[in-house]
């Protein structure tokens, strides 16, 4: 699995950056965060590509942001509910799921774009 460290293009706040798992292969979208009790406060998983999020077999709720094939912000779905939720951005290429609650906890918003951090 590949990982990167972004923060966040004119955040009002000014968090570490956020460490990135990327899922980019069939297997690695497919598995998503299924299995895992929870996520880390810094910690999130970048579906490439993906338009939609389903959350069967999840234990916990998450925050999606979709993206752009530029990585700007096209939609945030704030507290996604374990077993039931479902949602989907015509248009995006990817989307970032995160702890529920850490998009706005990072200050993000749509029109903001995703930049990589050198590490």
């Amino acid at each position: 699995m590949r990982y990167m460290k972004i923060t966040i293009e004119n955040s009002k706040k000014k968090n570490p950056p956020l460490q990135i798992e990327v899922a980019d292969s069939f297997f690695a979208r497919l598995r998503g965060l299924m299995g895992r009790r929870s996520l880390a406060p810094a910690d999130g998983l970048l579906l490439v590509p993906c338009s939609s999020v389903h959350m069967c077999f999840m234990r916990f709720a998450i925050d999606v942001v979709y993206l752009d094939k530029d990585y700007r912000i096209r939609k945030i779905v704030p507290g996604l509910r374990p077993w039931i939720g479902v949602s989907w951005c015509s248009g995006a290429g990817s989307a970032l799921e995160l702890e529920a609650g850490r998009a706005a906890a990072e200050g993000i918003r749509v029109g903001q774009k995703l930049l990589l951090v050198n590490a």
